[in-house]
């Protein structure tokens, strides 16, 4: 199951959500990237990182907020975890709407998750009736250093795409990136309700700068990539924003803009994408 995408950096991708999940190993313990979709699936990441290594989970680290990347984050904190865990993610990502149940965002969704389960009941019951979160306390602006040891891993925040809190985590002795959700393999580029559709290609811009000829690219979906496929996606991303402005500015109305447009990506997966930028340029 788990792959070492480079040296003590393990990577396994887990069903439901096709979720990458990353392990990065120190003299000091384990840092963990992203803990899946429920508590009872964080359980499961944490007996299979039993079978990679001994040493103590120490940090969790989330790319970004959304739920099939942190509502596992609860089984490595106290009780469930002990001692437990430090949690890592974006200064923005404990407001996030995913982390309160109670919101109405989430209510909708859990109604979804729910009905995309119906035809297998107990995963619904396993999984989400027993839902509790656990949002990250240790809190990045811009950059943050964990000390794993005898190693380092930096988190970065380099802009906003996918989400308003996206994270990108780089090793210091590995030519590795981790880039969340802000790069996908296994599907095109995600655009939800909390996207910025005109704000993404530059934060890969970005991270580009930081990629050599060599360097893999874990994305939150998929297998790993090089900086030639982040580039390509980049540019695919770029144009579905150039897309977006050139039709606000046409006058063409919001409603028939996904229509209209001439599009680099999918159009089915570009409904938030065109809403989301229409609402930056009038904004």
């Amino acid at each position: 199951m788990w792959q070492e995408a480079a040296e003590r950096v393990y990577r396994a991708r887990f069903d439901p959500c096709d979720v990458t999940v990353t392990a990065v190993v120190g003299a000091d313990g384990v840092a963990v990237v992203d803990t899946r979709c429920s508590p009872a699936e964080g359980r499961e990441l944490k007996e299979s990182l039993r079978t990679l290594t001994g040493a103590p989970i120490r940090w969790v680290v989330n790319t970004h907020a959304h739920f099939d990347h942190v509502w596992g984050n609860v089984e490595f904190v106290a009780p469930r975890l002990t001692p437990p865990a430090r949690i890592w993610g974006h200064a923005s990502v404990p407001a996030g709407s995913e982390f309160d149940l109670a919101a109405p965002v989430t209510k909708a969704l859990l109604e979804q998750l729910r009905a995309e389960a119906a035809e297998d009941p107990g995963w619904a019951a396993a999984r989400l009736d027993e839902l509790e979160v656990a949002a990250p306390t240790e809190l990045v602006e811009e950059r943050a250093v964990i000390d794993l040891g005898d190693r380092a891993l930096e988190l970065l925040h380099l802009g906003r795409g996918h989400t308003a809190g996206d994270l990108w985590l780089r090793v210091d002795d590995a030519d590795v990136l981790l880039a969340g959700d802000l790069v996908e393999q296994s599907g095109p580029p995600a655009y939800g309700p909390d996207s910025f559709p005109l704000e993404w290609a530059a934060t890969l811009e970005r991270a580009l700068a930081l990629m050599g000829p060599g360097t893999v690219v874990v994305p939150g979906h998929g297998e790993p990539v090089d900086a030639d496929f982040v580039r390509r996606q980049r540019a695919a991303i770029d144009a579905v924003a150039r897309e977006i402005t050139r039709l606000h500015i046409a006058g063409v109305a919001v409603e028939a803009a996904l229509d209209e447009g001439a599009w680099t990506l999918p159009r089915a997966g570009l409904g938030q994408a065109v809403r989301r930028g229409y609402e930056a340029l009038i904004g």
